[in-house]
């Protein structure tokens, strides 16, 4: 038996003060059992011991909310006794250290919470994030990521419909790859964690535990060094196919009435989801750890508890329900075990080969977790960059707009989402590389619309916009397919919140997501916070991700983004001031990394946003697509890309510089289509809503041309376009 001691304790990633308490409550030194279930529970993936006070302040309410915050995923009501389960994860540290396993065990855990909760998942989406393509490691994580992915995905049978890939040096020593699912139930059979009741008993299903995954809620609130090899035990090994198992025979135990509480074993494995069972339900639980199916011999209480070997869940059952539970994981050949009973000592108590092996208040580990008020400092808004006219003399509008359309943050990512299957169940009606990807509701003429957004950029520069601007582009591709915006789930992942800045990067950018989400009425319901993303003291730029989803009423009114018939208008909604700082053009073009990022003004960003869908439900628009990254230019040539068609842009009055139009990133714009008969009726709704609008120009050709400025073929755009990922996956 090791004996604990401050030592010990230290190399669980707990601080000295934190070891001290555990002994002041326990009054006594834990034993290592003890000491392990203190450091997975007190670590910050589990504990949030330095976001907690801060997440208060997201807003979570909304009249479609049936479940925010605090369970496995959150749920929103879309009628007709539906309901979305949704929730966005991150599993950062395994991707890096193993990026296959890593990825795929993220898809797996992300769908084991939404599942959990009695849905079934009908979507997948992810947001990944690498370090520079010139980085010696970016590439082969790239590949081992996107097969991760898949590889889980694609076996378990759920579609991958949408989703986001980014590149920025800041990742180089530490990259995200963020999980998100969606899954529909009926909302009057949705099951939730909270224990409830005594002498219940408590149920272990799934896989069986082996020494995978050890420490692995622990190393995800660690910093890496250069022993980042020796953290690969810590990385959980996924099985989709027992995982569809899983699926199949939690969602038929449900069908019937047996179902106290049930409880994903994620994070802290066999640790978390018994003391957050029995803390929600304000119980006791006794473990007998002889019980649990052990695939490895002479595995101990500490490897058993703290082991995060996948495809396993914790119930809580019924009396009296045992032998026709066990009958179904039976069927579907799962390991089937009653391990324990719920008690009313309020303790979590733990047996092996007879013998008590742990005893801890749950409060200790729960409630009385720390948890700190950590010191940040507040950003301050970047001075404007002044652009000289001599900056532009010599550019031309074409080379630049080739060199943006091959930037690696623009440029086609048809090689990472075609290695995804996004069909498998036949309700996709929206698949990847559009504004939102969008799946049917089986059976019924309703649709639900999903993306995952993040600007790491933006939110370096001014955390508080930043986060405002990520909600806000997030509200833009549900509109943008035509989905009324209900809610979103974040992943706020960011650097060591020991440091102040970090810290504040944190604060303000929560502060931002939660401004934006209030006004917009698009309540946060679930999320994820994953701290200490950095390498050797260098951390990543501040990325919170939101995964936000939309309801399309009738999903024949669903609108893409690709231009579709020549002698169409084409309108810009919104107004152009021609913000160059933090662009991509100003990165890419003129090389100028300072400034702030683009004004965000929710009062346009929600007018702009409600006309949109105005006009779509009235059928007076053919084809929306959001202006982002790029610009209204770069916008426009993926709208002809898509739909092999050439544009000729109209002069616009009062244009501010052609660059700065063309390229500038404001906030709260869409590009929109309208067939000339509804050409009258658009402006009238336009102008009496008191909206700006710019007439841009006529579909027609097989060139964007823009009088003496430019004229460009679509296919030579198409070629820069769609070129530059394949051709570095293939070096």
């Amino acid at each position: 038996m090791i004996e604990v001691n401050e030592k010990i304790a230290i190399e669980h990633g707990l601080k000295k003060d934190e070891y001290k308490k555990i002994c002041d409550l326990l009054k006594r030194t834990p034993n290592i059992t003890e000491l392990g279930v203190f450091s997975a529970m007190w670590n910050e993936h589990c504990s949030y011991k330095s976001s907690r006070r801060h997440l208060k302040k997201l807003h979570t309410k909304g009249k479609q909310v049936i479940q925010g915050p605090g369970e496995n995923a959150g749920v929103v009501d879309i009628d007709d006794n539906d309901a979305i389960v949704f929730k966005i994860e991150s599993h950062n540290h395994p991707s890096f250290i193993e990026p296959y396993q890593g990825a795929a065990t993220g898809v797996g855990g992300i769908m084991r919470d939404v599942f959990t909760m009695g849905a079934r998942p009908i979507a997948n989406l992810n947001s990944i994030h690498f370090g520079s393509p010139d980085h010696e490691k970016t590439r082969n994580l790239l590949r081992g990521v996107v097969k991760g992915i898949g590889g889980y995905g694609n076996c378990i049978g759920v579609p991958t419909i949408a989703g986001q890939t980014c590149f920025d040096e800041s990742y180089n020593g530490n990259i995200l790859v963020n999980a998100m699912t969606l899954g529909l139930v009926n909302k009057n059979k949705i099951f939730y964690s909270k224990a409830a009741g005594v002498n219940k008993p408590v149920i272990y299903v799934g896989s069986k535990t082996g020494r995978d995954g050890i420490h692995g809620a622990s190393m995800a609130s660690a910093i890496f060094d250069d022993k980042i090899e020796e953290k690969k035990p810590t990385v959980q090994v996924g099985d989709p196919f027992t995982e569809k198992l899983l699926l199949e025979a939690c969602l038929e135990l449900m069908a019937g009435k047996s179902i106290i509480s049930i409880q994903d074993m994620g994070a802290a494995g066999l640790t978390s989801s018994s003391i957050e069972m029995a803390s929600k339900g304000d119980l006791g639980i006794e473990i007998d750890l002889t019980k649990v199916p052990c695939r490895e011999e002479n595995m101990t209480p500490y490897e058993i508890m703290l082991s995060e070997s996948q495809e396993r869940m914790l119930i809580v059952l019924e009396e009296g329900k045992e032998k026709e539970a066990k009958k179904i994981f039976d069927k579907w050949n799962l390991d089937f075990a009653v391990i324990g009973k719920t008690t009313d000592s309020k303790n979590i108590e733990l047996f092996f080969k007879n013998e008590k092996v742990a005893e801890i208040p749950i409060d200790f580990l729960a409630e009385n977790a720390p948890m700190y008020d950590r010191k940040w400092i507040k950003s301050e808004l970047p001075k404007e960059n002044s652009f000289s006219k001599d900056q532009f003399k010599s550019l031309k509008l074409g080379e630049c707009l080739n060199k943006i359309l091959q930037d690696p943050n623009i440029s086609d990512k048809e090689w990472i989402w075609s290695q995804y299957d996004h069909t498998v169940m036949g309700d996709t009606i929206q698949r990847p590389g559009g504004d939102a990807g969008v799946v049917r509701v089986h059976g019924t003429n309703k649709a639900v619309a999903a993306a995952v957004d993040s600007s790491a950029t933006y939110c370096n520069a001014h955390p508080l916009t930043g986060g405002k601007q990520v909600v806000c582009e997030s509200w833009r591709n549900m509109i943008s397919v035509g989905a009324k915006p209900i809610a979103i789930t974040n992943c706020l992942n960011f650097g060591n919140p020991e440091k102040e800045k970090n810290m504040g990067e944190f604060v303000e950018c929560v502060e931002g997501i939660s401004e934006a989400s209030k006004y917009l009425n698009y309540p946060v319901v679930s999320g994820n916070v994953s701290f200490y993303n950095e390498t050797k003291d260098k951390g990543i730029k501040p990325t919170p991700s939101i995964g936000g989803i939309g309801l399309l009423a009738n999903y024949k009114k669903m609108i893409t983004m690709e231009l579709k018939n020549n002698g169409n208008y084409l309108f810009v909604i919104g107004k152009t001031e021609g913000h160059l700082d933090q662009s991509v053009f100003a990165r890419n073009i003129l090389s100028k990394f300072e400034g702030p990022p683009p004004e965000v003004n929710l009062f346009n960003e929600k007018q702009n946003g409600l006309i949109i869908l105005k006009l779509i439900n009235n059928n007076l628009i053919e084809t929306c697509h959001d202006v982002s990254l790029g610009g209204i230019l770069t916008a426009l040539s993926k709208m002809s890309i898509k739909g092999n068609k050439g544009i000729n842009i109209f002069p616009i009055n009062g244009l501010v510089n052609k660059f700065q139009y063309f390229f500038g990133e404001d906030q709260g714009r869409y590009i929109i289509e309208i067939k000339p008969e509804n050409l009258e009726n658009v402006e009238k709704i336009l102008k009496n809503d008191s909206i700006h609008f710019d007439k841009l120009g006529l579909i027609e050709g097989n060139e964007i041309n823009y009088g003496n400025d430019l004229k460009i073929s679509i296919d030579d755009i198409k070629q820069g376009y769609k070129k530059w990922l394949s051709e570095y996956m293939v070096n």
